[in-house]
């Protein structure tokens, strides 16, 4: 069997990739792609296995390092980001760390954007630099910080955006360019964008990364992860990487985000449909702060966003009333919205990030982020509109 899925028609329209693109059939000619739950394969031969690890044949080993399940994900979200190449991890922050751990060394510089997850700043304020690389946050939104930061050279460039939780919009292009001047790769995190609301590479980024539990299953059943970027990042740096430290992709998990990605367009667009909705109705609602979402023209960066965004994402953060109690008391009282740190779902999802998702960060750190102890994130689903907007109207009474 084939390692690489055959290639689909030019003609192909996005919509029919994610359905069809990437399907390797088995010899039972299945109708839906194939589970390979299976850790190893055998061989005819003990030279067909020699060559195999040799790497002289196209076939698959063992599933740390590939699998046919998997390799479907993998060229059919590859089809869809138009990357070179496209590798799949257990996690979300499985990619995120491989994505620079299989690229920087001891001596190196990384800078990010400070707006940033609190597991992402962890790697990048924590993790590498206990092996000697060397880091820099700066506030993504300036691009005169970036010039200052990328000015004595750099090996790689982290961002997010939209940011979480703040929902910064960062201009990917102008930043691509001073990465590359300086040097450098630049890795984007498009989680809240998805596939489908973003192009970081056709902005000119190297390297896309993504949670793909978030919007790709988008159901709230997997966890996933993958790395899209150039055949020859893949092969010269992440590739091996993921071999020999093994963040593998279950086939099962592979096989639900494969059924994910068939749907994603469909859901994605009526989840930003109802967030729209959604944010204009606290921006007018009395007992709301600050409003966040790139949709709306209050948004300090929304000409950016329209420039480099097709669709303004699922997610919206808003301070309920001033303080953490007023924030409790709304997300305590919500019925149709749960509770919970998950985002990109099919079901409406509230989170208080001040202490949960950037709780390990200083009370200064989350102020210079915009995070006070009343914002609430929301992440709106497939609810409808009316009824998402009917029990943020009756949690906020308790404000």
């Amino acid at each position: 069997m084939a390692l690489t899925p055959p290639p689909p028609p030019k003609s192909w329209r996005p919509r029919t990739i994610s359905t069809r693109g990437g399907l390797l059939r088995s010899q039972f000619q299945e109708t839906d792609e194939a589970i390979f739950m299976t850790s190893g394969f055998v061989y005819g031969t003990a030279e067909e296995a020699e060559a195999a690890f040799a790497g002289e044949g196209l076939r698959f080993v063992y599933s740390r390092y590939a699998n046919p399940t998997v390799s479907m994900f993998e060229e059919r979200l590859r089809l869809i980001e138009g990357a070179e190449a496209c590798r799949a991890t257990a996690s979300g922050m499985a990619a995120v760390f491989a994505s620079l751990a299989c690229f920087v060394n001891a001596g190196d510089r990384v800078v990010a954007s400070r707006a940033l997850f609190g597991s992402c700043l962890y790697i990048i304020e924590k993790i590498l630099p206990r092996y000697g690389v060397i880091t820099e946050l700066v506030d993504g939104r300036d691009l005169n910080a970036w010039k200052k930061a990328l000015k004595p050279g750099v090996k790689a460039v982290f961002v997010e955006s939209p940011s979480n939780p703040g929902l910064e919009i960062i201009d990917l292009k102008a930043v691509a360019d001073l990465t590359h001047q300086a040097g450098g790769l630049l890795i984007v995190d498009n989680v809240f964008a998805s596939p489908l609301l973003q192009k970081p590479l056709k902005l000119g980024a190297d390297i896309v990364v993504y949670s793909a539990t978030k919007h790709i299953d988008g159901q709230g059943r997997s966890l996933g992860g993958a790395v899209l970027g150039t055949q020859k990042y893949v092969a010269d740096h992440l590739a091996l990487f993921l071999r020999h430290t093994g963040p593998a992709l279950s086939p099962f998990n592979a096989w639900l985000l494969l059924k994910g990605l068939e749907t994603m367009e469909l859901r994605v667009r009526a989840q930003c449909a109802n967030t729209l909705s959604a944010a204009k109705f606290l921006e007018k609602h009395r007992k709301t702060g600050r409003v966040l979402y790139p949709g709306l023209k209050s948004h300090p960066q929304h000409a950016l966003a329209r420039r480099q965004m097709s669709g303004f994402g699922t997610v919206l953060a808003f301070e309920a009333g001033k303080t953490k109690a007023d924030a409790f008391k709304f997300m305590n009282r919500l019925k149709i919205v749960e509770i919970s740190n998950n985002l990109g779902d099919s079901k409406s999802l509230a989170t208080h990030p001040a202490t949960t998702t950037h709780s390990k960060l200083t009370k200064d750190q989350r102020a210079v982020l915009g995070i006070s102890d009343s914002l609430v994130r929301i992440s709106v689903g497939l609810e409808d509109a009316a009824d998402i907007i009917n029990d943020l109207d009756q949690a906020l009474k308790a404000v």
